[in-house]
């Protein structure tokens, strides 16, 4: 499933995939293991400009209602300028204590006249497999 939003002129699309355990850990290891997911983000700049993504904020909510807020300096280490109609992929991953979860948040831009300005990313669920997804 393919979660997107477009806002500002920024397309933001999410692909996610849960990572299960090594079988090769020993069982006490499995069941200690928090769930994890990878998510797969594109950015398209839709937009007439040159932009420059900031910053991050991520609200990560688990299966049981706690939230984490995660803020920083650009995605993976970089700040990347996408000229017009230009894409930027990257992944990351998120660990939960839960079987299931949700992401949502922003990226804050800067146009090339230093204006900054909000992008949203779409909210997706963490699901095992084999759960029914909850959201979008």
């Amino acid at each position: 499933m393919i979660y997107e939003a477009v806002s500002q002129g920024i397309r933001i699309s999410v692909e996610v995939e849960y990572i299960p355990p090594d079988d090769d850990l020993p069982a006490t290891s499995r069941r200690q293991r928090a769930y994890v997911w990878a998510y797969h983000i594109t950015i398209d700049n839709e937009r007439g400009d040159q932009v420059q993504l900031m910053t991050r904020h991520w609200t990560i909510m688990d299966g049981l209602g706690r939230i984490e807020i995660v803020e920083g300096d650009g995605v993976v280490g970089q700040q990347p300028i996408l000229e017009p109609q230009e894409s930027y992929s990257y992944s990351s991953g998120c660990p939960l204590p839960t079987p299931s979860g949700s992401m949502s948040g922003y990226y804050m831009f800067e146009d090339e006249d230093g204006k900054p300005f909000k992008a949203t990313i779409p909210t997706f669920s963490l699901d095992l497999p084999e759960a029914r997804r909850i959201l979008n």
